[in-house]
Order: structure tokens, then C-alpha cells, then sequence
């Protein structure tokens, strides 16, 4: 258990409450500190024993989610200044995207940290068994009735399902972490048809680099050697040293915006973050969405639990408005790469077509709505 979780003998066995958050990521840390902070009663439960570890994240975040966290500065590791996205074998394309690369699991913990001295009660180290009319059951036999329940469980979340709301489509990923030869302030992006579905990226973090692919599901046998390829090409460079530190991997939603709100029983639930599917499938972006949808699921359950009609119906209108556009874009993009990947594979146009850096991808974007956008891996 977190040395910041309350006491599990502080618990009852059967617990009424305003508020149920299911996963202490970014959404539901954010959520969970909304809510506490407006005097509601809100328990956390995080099956991980210590928020943000282990790390399975390429660790960017844009730069105007300072907004959203005043005290982002204390998990930044190194400010990022641009994008270079490389296609084919010639220079880099350079895109400004002002950002910082994070140390996930400090700015994890950093976020828990906010909700429970907000007031939230977070149970760390177990998980829910089982959300059905009655409220949610733990795996050590606890039952929590809340008022509202906020699924930020992932990209396979229990409570996504217990309402029907699921992700089907998925990338997979794969990270090692690799000394540079020299500092580094963009975000590099490989492009090619060797990566269907995804992109491989060099992320700098100070001294090191996160290096790493999202591929398909359907490629994800292909995620080592695909890497390993990958790591000699940036070694071959002078780039890149050859040891290799962490590994890590994960699965990202990469088929766009799930239903976020629903009745379940007596509960209102909302879903947040990577539940939402709000991850970009052509980025892979999505801790900035996770924190702001976290925030508005916090406002939301303040909304539902203070009586007001249509909490839900608002908290879903609001979701599709903020995220919905790009989302679709982006599901668009991601489409037409698989079929030109099925039919042999993309071109050079294809690509372009299908990442964020160049005017292609924006030919049926409004200029407003480009700034938002272009997170990458997060």
C-alpha cells in the first residue's frame, strides 16, 4: 500500500459515499480531487500499490497543461521545443510543440497526492471485482455504494463494461529506455510502412531517451524485432548508445470516443481518460485528455450528486464537443492507413496524409482546432 493511502482498517465493510473513482491515473487522481475539494465524500481505489508505477508511457505532455496543473514544474524532467518527424531517409520535418518530458510515476504519485489532501480516501494496492446495481464490490469483499462512480480504470476498464461502454480497437506498445549521445529537445517520429497502425518515437528525458513503437493489434508479434531494428538504425547513426535500461509496453484505445456517461442501478457513472477512449489513435496522445476530462468528470459528479438534471447528458455533451472533432479526424486518418497498409502498404503521400506535422492531415480541419491537436505519445 502507498505510504499516502488511508488505513485500510479505517474502511468499513460496507461503505455509502458521494463519490467512487476507479483508478488514480491523471483522469481519476484529477476527478477524485475536484470532487473532494468541493466537500463531497470520495474514495479512490487504484489496483497499482504505488500511483504511476510502473511507468508505461512515453511521458510528453504539451505545454499548456500547466493550465490544468499549476505544480507541473515539480515532475518535469526536460523541456521539449519541437517535433521532428522523419520519413524516409532524409532530413527531419520540424514542427514547433512547445512541451516538457515528465517522470510519469512522479507526476502520477504528484497527482494522487492532490486528491487525498483534497479529502479523498484512496485504497491503493486492490481492485474492483465487480460494479453491478448495488454499487461496486472489492476483491477483499468491501462493497461502496456511491452516488457516482468515475471509471478511470483504461483502456479495458470494468466499469466501462459494466455499462456497455467499451474499447475494441487497441494499439500496442513497446519502450525501451536508451543513453543519448548528446542532448536532444524534440520529440523525434519515424514514419514508415514498417509500423502499421503507429509510429516509433525517440522521446528525450535529460541523459536518456524513451525509444519505443505502437503498432496494430494485429503486429503486435512484430513489436520486439521492430524495435530492436529501430535501436541498431539510431545506434548505426551515432545517435543512441546500445545499452538498454527499462522496458515497458502497454495498450492504447485507438478507436476514438466512447458513450462517456451513464444510469447504472442508483449510480450515475461517468467514464475518463483512456475508458473514454479519449487517446488519440494516430498520436497515441493522451495524458493531457485524461487530466481535463478528469477535471470535467469531477465537476460532473458535483453536478449529480448536488441533485441537478441531466448531469450526465451535460457531462457527454461536453466530452463530444471538446474531444469529439479531433477524435474523429484522427479515426479517419487512422482508417485510411490500415487499408493502404492492406493493400502493401502506405506511401509516401499516405503517410503525410496520416500524421499531425503536415498540411495534409489538416485539409479538412478548421485552423482553430489545430493547436490541440498535435500531442504526440503521451
Amino acid at each position: 500500500m502507498s505510504e499516502t493511502a488511508a488505513p485500510r482498517d479505517a474502511f468499513p465493510r460496507d461503505v455509502a459515499c458521494d463519490v467512487v473513482v476507479v483508478g488514480l491515473g491523471p483522469a481519476g487522481a484529477t476527478a477524485a480531487a475536484v470532487a473532494a475539494r468541493a466537500g463531497l465524500s470520495v474514495v479512490a481505489i487504484e489496483r497499482k500499490t504505488v500511483a504511476g508505477e510502473p511507468v508505461q508511457c512515453a511521458e510528453f505532455v504539451p505545454r499548456s497543461l500547466a493550465t490544468e496543473i499549476p505544480d507541473l514544474a515539480g515532475a518535469v524532467v526536460q523541456p521539449i521545443a519541437a517535433m521532428e518527424t522523419y520519413l524516409g531517409d532524409g532530413d527531419p520535418v520540424r514542427t514547433p510543440l512547445p512541451g516538457h518530458v515528465v517522470d510519469r510515476a512522479v507526476f502520477d504519485r504528484r497527482l494522487a497526492e492532490r486528491a487525498i489532501a483534497a479529502g479523498a480516501r484512496a485504497l491503493f494496492g486492490t481492485a474492483v471485482t465487480a460494479c453491478d446495481a448495488d454499487g461496486l464490490r472489492l476483491a477483499d469483499g468491501m462493497r461502496l455504494r456511491p452516488r457516482v462512480i468515475v471509471g478511470a480504470d483504461g483502456p479495458k476498464s470494468l466499469v466501462g463494461r459494466a455499462i456497455g461502454r467499451e474499447n475494441r480497437i487497441f494499439a500496442h506498445t513497446r519502450q525501451i529506455t536508451v543513453p543519448l549521445t548528446r542532448p536532444h529537445d524534440a520529440t523525434d517520429i519515424f514514419l514508415g510502412a514498417e509500423y502499421p497502425g503507429g509510429y516509433g518515437w525517440l522521446f528525450p528525458k535529460g541523459a536518456v531517451a524513451n525509444l519505443g513503437l505502437g503498432l496494430t493489434a494485429e503486429a503486435r508479434g512484430e513489436l520486439p524485432a521492430r524495435l530492436a531494428a529501430l535501436h541498431a538504425r539510431l545506434l548505426a547513426e551515432g545517435r543512441v548508445e546500445a545499452e538498454i535500461g527499462a522496458l515497458t509496453g502497454g495498450l492504447l484505445p485507438a478507436g476514438g470516443l466512447i458513450d462517456p456517461a451513464a444510469e447504472h442501478g442508483a449510480a450515475l457513472v461517468l467514464l475518463a481518460g483512456d475508458a473514454a477512449g479519449l487517446t488519440n489513435p494516430i498520436t497515441g496522445a493522451g495524458i493531457a485528455s485524461a487530466v481535463i476530462s478528469g477535471r470535467m468528470a469531477g465537476e460532473a459528479a458535483i453536478a449529480g450528486v448536488s441533485g441537478r438534471p441531466h448531469a450526465g447528458a451535460d457531462y457527454r455533451e461536453e466530452i463530444a464537443d471538446l474531444f469529439g472533432p479531433a477524435l474523429e479526424r484522427a479515426c479517419r486518418r487512422h482508417r485510411d492507413l490500415a487499408a493502404a497498409h492492406a493493400a502493401g502498404g502506405p506511401s509516401s503521400t499516405e503517410l503525410r496524409r496520416g500524421w499531425v506535422a503536415f498540411d495534409d492531415y489538416w485539409t479538412d480541419a478548421a485552423p482553430a482546432g489545430r493547436q490541440t491537436e498535435t500531442g504526440v505519445a503521451a
